[in-house]
């Protein structure tokens, strides 16, 4: 049966899998943490339902635990990384402390990060950054299985392609826009899938370019073997977006494209351009806060749409989802749990079957 479990226990049964699997204890904490984290912010798609995979990727060879980020390129402002097939959660927070010093120091940093495994919610980076009040850009793509179809194409080409961008606020929460470019991110539809719900129109095509309510089309083949697509937001612009950042955190990072053949491998390696300023050393610190303040004030006094309680910015929903979520615990369904069962027992840890 579906289950409600505490954060803290469900980042400890997470932790002994990835250890069992082969990560060092502070860095099974660490992703254990940072999925779990997710799954408080309201990302279930980036959540602790990725174990299994991550799991099958160690197996596979396409995954290094306890990898680092290696330095191929430093001019001091510009740096070009490499995650060396490491933990996203690992190789991506150590490229960013490396960036966010850097942009203390000069001002500005500008950094590549090629062959990361699965970087997750890129916001935990953007948030990285605001914490240091710095602003902070990434273009992140997607070497995986491509389940995102182009504006005016039938099938899945590229990845789901997030953009985020984090903007502190002084004496607030920063605002931290992260999103995917698929009209809804691929891990969305596993969540989906695995409850047994249809999603709305415009989601999806299925495996012979028609419209589909059925998130499975994306999740597992269909009846001739193929796969359907997710659409891009925003039509044609979600489509540019997308291509932009599979040209800056793909082709431009080193990390490469995707224009192949899909196959069976449960690797996902990122490539992520970053973008960090810092207003400080801009001169322009004080009236950026004015008028950032000014700005956010004057959304907050337009009247409540129609089904809405409140103007919100970005960063806002997941921050009540986790207060909400520590306090009343993380659902997991039947099936995703089943998932992590079978992983555990992959690398011999036992995980209760039963809540």
């Amino acid at each position: 049966m579906p289950r409600t479990l505490p954060a803290d226990s469900l980042q400890a049964t997470v932790a002994r899998v990835l250890e069992a699997a082969g990560s060092q204890p502070a860095e099974a904490q660490q992703v254990a943490a940072n999925l779990v984290l997710a799954n408080l912010s309201g990302h279930d798609s980036h959540g602790v339902g990725m174990l299994p995979r991550y799991v099958d990727a160690v197996a596979e060879g396409g995954l290094a635990p306890n990898a680092a980020v290696k330095v191929n390129l430093d001019i001091g402002t510009m740096m070009g990384l490499d995650g060396q097939h490491g933990y996203g959660q690992i190789v991506g927070a150590q490229a960013m402390e490396l960036g966010i010093a850097r942009a203390k120091q000069h001002g500005s940093c500008i950094f590549t990060l090629a062959n990361a495994h699965h970087l997750g919610r890129i916001g935990q980076f953007a948030e990285m950054a605001t914490a240091q009040g710095l602003v902070s850009m990434h273009f992140v793509n997607v070497l995986s299985r491509p389940v995102v179809a182009p504006w005016g194409g039938g099938d899945g080409r590229f990845g789901t392609n997030p953009c985020c961008i984090g903007i502190p606020l002084a004496g607030a929460e920063p605002f931290v826009l992260d999103y995917a470019t698929s009209r809804v991110a691929q891990g969305k539809m596993r969540v989906a899938h695995n409850k047994g719900e249809q999603v709305p129109d415009g989601y999806l095509i299925d495996e012979n370019g028609a419209p589909t309510n059925n998130p499975g089309v994306v999740v597992v083949p269909q009846g001739n073997g193929l796969f359907g697509a997710l659409m891009t937001f925003g039509e044609h612009k979600g489509y540019g977006m997308a291509v932009v950042c599979e040209l800056l955190g793909g082709a431009l990072t080193g990390g490469g494209t995707w224009h192949r053949q899909a196959d069976t491998s449960r690797t996902i390696l990122n490539g992520m351009l970053t973008v960090l300023i810092d207003p400080a050393k801009l001169g322009t610190q004080a009236s950026f806060d004015e008028e950032a303040h000014a700005f956010i004030d004057w959304l907050r006094q337009s009247p409540k749409g129609q089904g809405f309680d409140e103007v919100q910015i970005a960063g806002e929903p997941e921050r009540k989802a986790r207060a909400a979520r520590r306090r009343d615990g993380i659902w997991v369904d039947d099936a995703t749990w089943g998932e992590i069962v079978a992983a555990g027992a992959k690398v011999g840890v036992a995980v209760a079957a039963a809540a």
